[in-house]
């Protein structure tokens, strides 16, 4: 008896916490609805904003979310999410005064297609893991949304890297892909031998070759589990911190840089290499 009674009770904290989050999540939703009314309708800049416009300022803050993310900042993650969510509810804002859409449209339509997609959840499909899930989505937007292409999904706008990487992924999810990472290893060395080649013949296919290079990288990053911008991003950040600082201590040590040998600066760079190991370590 006293069993059910602490079960029953733990219950009902449960129930209770939830739904005191929930409320105070829909409170400061609210909320941010109210203050965006009130700013489009008095202050001269946000009554000046167009879906347009808005445009470049979401890629902007899109990419801040990206380097808090790569950084591990959890605080900047957690205020770079609200400054996206902001740019949601202004464009559903414009809509409204469209007629287009509203905020209530723009959930309603993911709330949809989330329950569409997921008919493992929602439905009797069955599935073993995660790719049977992506090859699940894939299948759907072609049999039941009625698209053309597996790659239409793909935003022309994407940067290069990134559209390989999604392209890849879409091909794969419709049976399209390498058997297993070494097949793709494989064409790695075949597209370098190829470059190679086109590179000692100064051919006017390097730039091409070198293209097929990068995009069967891509490809075998799938396979080992790596995503490529974000590997690519950790060595651009790696590579600023180690440039940075051969600046610093050639500068403390009276050396411009520009006067300077490749040697002498190799120095600088070792030590900051070797610096980063330290730290690891410790």
């Amino acid at each position: 008896m006293a069993g059910s009674l602490l079960w029953n009770n733990n219950v009902y904290l449960c129930l209770y916490q939830k739904n005191h989050f929930m409320k105070k999540e829909l409170s400061e939703f609210g909320r941010l609805l109210e203050i965006m009314d009130e700013l489009r309708a008095k202050c001269p800049w946000d009554k000046k904003q167009t879906l347009e416009s808005l445009r470049y300022l979401t890629i902007e803050e899109t990419y801040e979310l990206s380097d808090a993310i790569i950084a591990k900042d959890l605080d900047d993650i957690k205020k770079e999410l609200g400054d996206l969510m902001l740019h949601i509810v202004f464009y559903s804002k414009i809509g409204s005064e469209r007629n287009a859409f509203g905020i209530a449209d723009v959930l309603e339509h993911i709330n949809n297609k989330l329950v569409k997609r997921h008919p493992h959840i929602y439905g009797d499909e069955k599935v073993t893991d995660a790719r049977e899930v992506l090859d699940n989505w894939e299948k759907i937007k072609i049999q039941k949304e009625g698209r053309k292409s597996v790659l239409a999904g793909v935003p022309k706008s994407l940067p290069p890297l990134v559209k390989a990487f999604r392209m890849q992924e879409k091909a794969s999810g419709v049976g399209f892909d390498w058997e297993n990472g070494q097949q793709v290893w494989d064409k790695v060395i075949e597209e370098l031998d190829e470059l190679r080649e086109e590179v000692k013949d100064d051919s006017s296919k390097k730039e091409e070759e070198f293209g097929d290079l990068l995009f069967a990288l891509v490809n075998y990053s799938r396979f080992i589990e790596v995503n490529p911008e974000d590997a690519l991003e950790k060595a651009n950040v790696k590579f600023k911190r180690r440039f940075q600082y051969l600046e610093e201590h050639a500068r403390k040590d009276g050396k411009a840089l520009f006067d300077m040998s490749l040697k002498e600066m190799d120095v600088y760079w070792e030590e900051a290499k070797q610096l980063e190991r330290k730290e690891i370590r410790h």
